[in-house]
């Protein structure tokens, strides 16, 4: 076999073998996905309703997507009254963030009434997807 043919082999495998590492990455990017297995966290420090689903969304003000998770959470808590909405602004609150494994913002996170985590998503939520998320909370 060539050299050249060699080297092509070998960047097409590379190629093939990162792509296939970007899809399963991008693919839970920004997904909701259930949490219910995880460990019970602490989140006393958060400010979580006791009555109802919390949506806890932690943003910074050099953010720029983060107000549009605003818009869309407001939207949400508007429609569903018994969700309660905290926004934790990331430079003044390094630990909670830590705690929680905040890695990018927007991060969203939805919190039962017993304080469990039950959702998280990075970026912009859907206000649908929240919706469909908080509504098997409030029954």
């Amino acid at each position: 076999m060539s050299t050249l043919a060699i080297a092509a082999t070998a960047i097409i495998a590379a190629l093939a073998t990162a792509g296939a590492i970007g899809a399963v990455l991008n693919r839970r990017s920004g997904v909701f996905r259930e949490a219910d297995g995880e460990p019970a966290q602490d989140t006393s420090d958060l400010g979580l309703s006791e009555t109802g689903p919390t949506v806890v969304h932690f943003s910074a003000d050099w953010c720029g997507p983060c107000a549009s998770v605003r818009r869309v959470i407001d939207q949400v808590c508007a429609a569903l009254p018994d969700v309660s909405h905290v926004e934790i602004d990331i430079d003044d609150h390094p630990a909670a963030a830590k705690r929680l494994g905040v890695l990018s913002l927007p991060t969203t996170f939805v919190f039962d009434a017993d304080g469990r985590q039950r959702y998280r998503t990075a970026g912009v939520p859907k206000a649908a997807d929240l919706r469909a998320v908080l509504q098997p909370l409030l029954a």
